[in-house]
């Protein structure tokens, strides 16, 4: 079985507060982004991780696709697989492409041994992989809220609108970005600042990481105004980064940046 993990764009991120455990919450919206990594699932005699594309680091073990197959056999009668997962979505870059490679591993083998799971009970899965997980099972634009793992439904339609991504080969690990964010009630009401017209998102819909690592991390804040100055209607850093990207409405696809070789970028419609 081959399927497409795919990314997701973070529109506006708010960090509310520290819990006790460690956890941050954060109100955010999620968004489905087409740009894909490749996984394969097969029956086989003895169970294997293969991975090609971009380097990924750490212990093969360590895999959330590899994760995810030991949760489900944990509970059920699963035969060995041979998983080989293509990665081309950047690692560290705020595009959820790790959580969306567990999430789909997670459908891939409740679809290839026909375990017939429900949606809800491959989020709560999900939920054990990443707070964000469980978003890529459904796949769909969600207002996310709690640890990033609660979703609800939320008015938003870019269908059809130009996007260019750019990742600047900056990793930003999870654990410092957090470190540097000062946790605040949200500034506005996301849901209802969506609502309005894109253009009009400059001004309301933000991400608080921006203001956390730009100081750290200047590059952040420069890919920013570029896209403005290409003519983006609003633009912004996703997740805790570094990708940033740029919204162009009306536009089959979205300008060309003057860019370093080593940037790698993803344009095309949502």
């Amino acid at each position: 079985m081959l399927v497409f993990p795919n990314a997701k764009l973070n529109l506006g991120l708010y960090v509310t507060s520290r819990q006790p455990d460690g956890f941050h919450t954060l109100e955010s919206v999620f968004l489905p982004l087409p740009w894909c990594d490749a996984l394969e699932v097969l029956p086989a005699e003895t169970t294997s991780l293969a991975l090609t594309g971009i380097p990924i680091p750490g212990e093969p073990a360590t895999n959330l696709c590899l994760r995810a197959y030991e949760l489900l056999k944990a509970d059920f009668n699963l035969p060995p697989v041979q998983l080989h997962l293509h990665k081309v979505v950047p690692i560290g870059a705020g595009l959820g492409g790790g959580s969306g490679d567990a999430a789909f591993t997670l459908k891939a083998v409740n679809d290839l041994f026909s375990l017939g799971l429900a949606a809800d009970r491959l989020e709560s899965y999900a939920r054990c992989l990443g707070s964000d997980c469980a978003f890529f099972v459904r796949n769909q634009p969600v207002f996310a809220y709690g640890k990033g793992d609660v979703f609800a439904p939320v008015e938003v339609n870019l269908s059809g609108t130009a996007c260019l991504v750019v990742y600047p080969r900056l990793h930003i690990s999870t654990p410092e970005a957090y470190s540097r964010i000062r946790p605040r009630p949200p500034r506005h009401d996301l849901r209802e600042s969506l609502r309005q017209p894109l253009e009009n998102w400059r001004e309301t819909v933000s991400n608080d990481f921006e203001d956390a690592l730009t100081p750290y991390y200047p590059v952040l804040g420069q890919l920013k105004e570029q896209l403005y100055a290409a003519g983006a209607a609003y633009a912004s850093l996703s997740g805790s980064g570094s990708a940033v990207y740029g919204l162009f409405p009306g536009l089959d696809q979205p300008p060309t940046l003057e860019l370093p070789a080593e940037y790698v970028v993803w344009s095309g419609k949502l």
